[in-house]
């Protein structure tokens, strides 16, 4: 039986399970004594309709007073007081009855009220917990009270996210120290590549095209350490130089980055953006980095002729960048899983030359940095759609320093 759409049970928590426990435990306790009160009346009233003595508070026969005239063996007075008896045990038990169900009721909210007290520091704890991030992991749980179980609980919690601070922190001086060691070396196979090259004498043919080729691959280098840089900055929320900028000004500089790439497959580029400009406040070198790497993705995994069609709107307090494209017919499974690093599509590894597969990767991060999502789907007539909403943001201009164009 299915109860309606207005009727909300609380689920099975903590706090249900011990009302449910105290609830349970008074009714035992109240149906045992209504029990044991049933049984004494019961044998008081056998014991009065037999004729027997009465049986006092004590639960002994009171003695018979003496009489000095022939006992009668069925006096009136016995059968009504029998009667009287019954009567009484049966308003007894129906109201002893009715205060079980009453103080039934009465100790399920108590018990809802202390399970809540009890669990109080839990609740907090739980809240605390969400609300620390990788940006406030510096953060502690701060409990009051006695030293009891919660208490040791919040210090073990307490003690892992001092350990994760800690990981954290050297994560990014590992990151922000690779980033000067690891382009030193590159800078200085360049410089000695050119000096190679540029000597007097004339250099073999074959030492210029292992010259070229050397660079294409550190270029490529350069730009995987790039990537890894620009990941690891937001997936740890490094947001530098925020801003609020329209989306559209966004697209436009990428498509002025990619016009020579879009003419040479010559694609048709549809820019249907609405008329708001879906202004949005974030790091405007991220942002153009996660349009940037959308819109080169359209551009390199389509094929000659095709199309790439690029919307921008708002939707109450949500902007959305969409990104579609033609291409292949591709697989939503395989599509699911674009968003983690080094996965590409219908390539090995080590032998493509369309990026380094952290393109999409590098998007996700991102827009989560930015309080926004990445959704990805494979179109019906081949190709991928991408979409990622953003917080809107209250339009204004830009600074100087933007150059918006007109």
């Amino acid at each position: 039986m299915r109860l309606p759409k207005w009727v909300r049970l609380p689920g099975r928590t903590v706090r249900v399970r011990l009302t449910v426990l105290y609830t349970f435990l008074f009714l035992f306790c109240g149906v045992l004594l209504l029990t044991i009160a049933s049984g004494v009346t019961v044998h008081t009233s056998a014991a009065v309709s037999s004729g027997g003595p009465p049986l006092t508070q004590s639960g002994l026969a009171a003695p018979r007073a003496p009489v000095s005239r022939p006992a009668i063996v069925q006096p009136p007075s016995v059968a009504s007081q029998a009667a009287q008896q019954s009567q009484l045990a049966h308003t007894l038990f129906i109201s002893s009855l009715w205060a079980l169900a009453v103080m039934t009721i009465v100790s399920a909210g108590l018990g809802w009220l202390a399970a809540g007290r009890a669990l109080r520091p839990v609740r907090r704890m739980a809240a605390t917990t969400r609300r620390i991030s990788g940006d406030n992991l510096h953060e502690r749980l701060a409990l009051d009270g006695p030293r009891d179980e919660f208490n040791e609980l919040g210090d073990t919690i307490n003690g892992l996210l001092a350990r994760l601070e800690g990981a954290f922190a050297a994560q990014r001086r590992f990151v922000a120290n690779a980033s000067h060691e690891l382009r030193t070396p590159l800078t200085t196979m360049r410089a000695s590549l050119d000096v190679a090259l540029a000597k007097p004498e004339p250099a073999p043919r074959q030492t210029v095209a292992l010259a070229g080729r050397l660079r294409i691959e550190l270029d490529k280098l350069d730009a995987l350490l790039d990537a890894f840089l620009v990941l690891a900055r937001a997936q740890h929320r490094h947001l530098p130089g925020c801003t609020t900028l329209p989306l559209d000004y966004v697209v436009g500089a990428a498509l002025a980055g990619q016009a020579t790439a879009i003419q040479a497959r010559n694609l048709t580029v549809h820019d249907t953006s609405g008329p708001d400009g879906a202004w949005v406040t974030g790091s405007q070198a991220l942002l153009s980095r996660l349009v940037e790497n959308l819109i080169g993705n359209a551009v390199w995994h389509n094929t000659d002729g095709g199309w790439i069609r690029i919307t921008t709107r708002t939707d109450g307090d949500r902007a959305s960048l969409v990104v579609e494209n033609s291409g292949q017919v591709l697989d939503q499974q395989q599509v699911d899983e674009l968003a983690q690093p080094f996965r590409r599509l219908g390539a090995d590894r080590t032998g493509s030359d369309k990026g380094s597969g952290l393109g999409l990767s590098i998007v996700a991060a991102i827009a989560e940095a930015h309080g926004g999502t990445l959704d990805l789907w494979a179109r019906d007539g081949g190709g991928l759609g991408v979409r990622v909403g953003l917080p809107s943001a209250a339009a204004r201009p830009l600074p100087a320093a933007a150059g918006v164009p007109a």
